[in-house]
This record gives structure tokens, C-alpha cells and sequence, in this order.
């Protein structure tokens, strides 16, 4: 008899897709494994913008902790691991296997997300000066000076959107030869943005470690609060192409609404899919993914055809259709959560 544990569903990243993928599975009743190697785009953050309910003082990697606590809390398993392979077996379920740890999946979700392509130091820190989420930090750079780094038309697009921010914008090519096409270059021409071709000699920084200036090869220096770099990104997709998954021209991995990628029972979420690189946008598609998992997975109701399988009738011992572990585990929360508080005062002193 195998030792292999077996899931319902895994979860190969440990992002804000997977996580919300994962909570959702696990809270709908189905056996759930995560497995994450760390790091991620999210783990960068020294604040978190942007998710409703969650204030700028909480780190990326204080926000991931939190979520990681709650999946375990409701019954998820999780390990710290990087995901090599993973194979469809003969009875059409999934060997997973990552370092030491081997697991057999009825269904996988990817959630392994990109890296962004890093141009060359002198660089400041990611945070203090170098931000890779437009839509999550211009509001930072309101009237202070911003750099956008690149030279293709992605550098051009930003620098003119940042002036709905500030007054004061520069494209960097750092010696590359500008690629942005002719219509580009006359919208760059009608807008107050200044294209700085020489390369970057060396950077001053503030006691706090935030950017305050670039000195280019030049001699010229200017100050600059921070700015976004825009070289484009590297999707982690080798194991969906293993699995057959269909591609998008720009490197994502084909989904539909829900996550279903072109492979039967392979799903994927979050940033490695098209669309916005947003932590809301990850959670949603994490929580469509996991209803749809759910939809897919669930015991209860039965066709008809099996339940001529099952002679016509599902037995009353049959239900419910969630396992002996996920079932104790919801017992002991739901009893949590709904015994008394504790009265923690002081007692007041008896009469003499």
C-alpha cells in the first residue's frame, strides 16, 4: 500500500493566488497541499498596497505569514519546497514531487508566477527607490521626480502615464537605443518628458536608504525619488509545459475564467496568467479557481448515472462528502470560534 500522501487538490506557489486558491479549497471541504519554494513578487514588498482591509504597515512577508496560518488553520498542508516535476499517472491524477516531499493530486494549480527582469546596477533597494508595480506605487511619487527605466515601448507608455502623478519624469535607456515606434516618439515629443540616453555612473542615497539622485556618465546629476524599471518579465511556466499547457503569445499561460488551463485537471492563477499583476486581481482569480475546483471536485449531487452506480441511491452514511481529517478540523474551528470569551478582569475585592 502507498505512503504517498493524496490530495484533492495542490498548490505549487505560495503568492496571494495561491494562497486564495488554497483557503478556498480547503474551506469547501477538499484535501489540499501547498507547496512553496518562498520568495515571489508579494515577499518584496516593504509596504502592501492597494488590498482593502490591510494598512501600509504590514510587510509583504508579514502578509504572506498570515495567510500561510490561515490555510494551515483550516486544514490545508504546507510545505516549504520547490516543485521539480510533476507527472500525470495512469488513473489520471498527478505525481507531484518537490525535494523530499512526493504527493499524489487529483488536480494541480499553478501559481507560480514571473520574475521581472532586473537591469544592471547601480540599482537602489526594491522599496526605497525601485518599484515594479505602477498601478500599485504612483501614488507615492505624487509631485516628486520619477524615473522610468528602458527603452522599449512599455518605458515610453509609463513615463507619459506618470505625469497623471508628477510634473517631473524622465525615461532612462541607459545606452540602449530607444525601440518605441515613430508614433510613440511624437507622443513622447508633445509631452514634458525628458529622455536621458546616458548610462547611470552611480546613485546617492538618503540615511533613510531611499533614492535621492542618479549621476550619468555625463557629469549630470538629478534628483529622483524613485521610478519603475521596464525590461519586461520572465514566466515560470516549465511546468505547465510539461503538462501540455497552452501558451499566450506574451509568455502566460492560457486560462479561462476560472483558471482551467488547456490540460484537464491543471489550473493556473495569479500573475503567471494575463491580466493585472495586482494582489486583488490575484485573490479573485484565486477564488474563482477554487470554486471551480470545488464545482469540479465535489461528491454531492450525484449524476444520475452514478448514482445508478451507487444502486440508485446514495446511502445516509455516505454524506458528508468531506474527509475524516478536513471534517474533525472543521468541528474544532467552528467550536473555536463560537465558544464564549474569556473574562480576563480582575475580580472585585469581597466585603469584609
Amino acid at each position: 500500500m502507498s505512503t504517498t500522501p493524496e490530495y484533492e487538490v495542490t498548490v505549487v506557489g505560495g503568492g496571494p493566488a495561491g494562497l486564495t486558491t488554497a483557503l478556498y479549497t480547503t474551506r469547501l471541504g477538499h484535501d489540499t497541499a501547498m507547496i512553496n519554494r518562498g520568495g515571489g513578487r508579494a515577499a518584496m514588498m516593504l509596504d502592501t498596497h492597494n488590498v482593502i482591509g490591510v494598512t501600509e504597515d504590514v510587510s509583504g512577508n508579514e502578509f504572506l505569514q498570515t495567510a500561510r496560518e490561515q490555510i494551515q488553520a483550516y486544514g490545508a498542508d504546507y510545505h516549504q519546497d520547490f516543485v521539480s516535476d510533476i507527472e500525470r499517472r495512469e488513473d489520471g491524477r498527478f505525481d507531484v514531487t518537490a525535494g523530499n516531499v512526493e504527493v499524489v493530486s487529483d488536480h494541480v494549480v499553478l501559481a507560480t508566477g514571473f520574475s521581472d527582469v532586473r537591469p544592471d546596477p547601480p540599482l537602489p533597494r526594491t522599496g526605497r527607490g525601485l518599484h515594479w508595480c505602477l498601478h500599485c506605487d504612483a501614488y507615492m511619487f505624487v509631485d516628486q521626480p520619477v524615473f522610468v527605466m528602458g527603452a522599449g515601448e512599455a518605458a515610453a507608455k509609463v513615463a507619459m502615464i506618470m505625469l497623471n502623478f508628477t510634473d517631473s519624469v524622465d525615461v532612462l535607456t541607459r545606452g540602449d537605443d530607444p525601440e518605441w515606434s515613430e508614433e510613440t516618439q511624437r507622443q513622447l515629443d508633445g509631452h514634458p518628458v525628458d529622455v536621458i540616453h546616458s548610462e547611470i555612473e552611480s546613485m546617492d542615497k538618503g540615511a533613510d536608504g531611499w533614492l535621492e539622485s542618479f549621476t550619468f556618465e555625463s557629469g549630470e546629476t538629478r534628483e529622483y525619488r524613485g521610478g519603475f524599471p521596464m525590461y519586461g518579465s520572465d514566466y515560470n511556466t516549465a511546468l505547465a509545459e510539461s503538462l501540455g499547457a497552452d501558451l499566450n503569445d506574451d509568455g502566460t499561460i492560457a486560462v479561462d475564467d476560472h483558471g482551467q488551463t488547456s490540460t484537464d485537471g491543471v489550473y493556473a492563477v495569479g500573475d503567471i496568467t494575463p491580466g493585472h499583476n495586482q494582489i486583488p486581481t490575484a485573490m479573485g482569480e484565486g477564488a474563482r479557481c477554487g470554486i471551480q475546483n470545488h464545482y469540479d471536485l465535489r461528491t454531492f449531487p450525484m449524476s444520475v448515472e452514478e448514482l445508478e452506480e451507487h444502486g440508485g441511491e446514495v446511502s445516509a452514511d455516505a454524506a458528508p462528502g468531506i474527509s475524516d481529517k478536513l471534517r474533525r478540523r472543521a468541528l474544532e474551528h467552528n467550536a473555536e470560534a463560537s465558544a464564549p470569551p474569556v473574562d480576563m478582569t480582575e475580580p472585585e475585592p469581597a466585603d469584609d
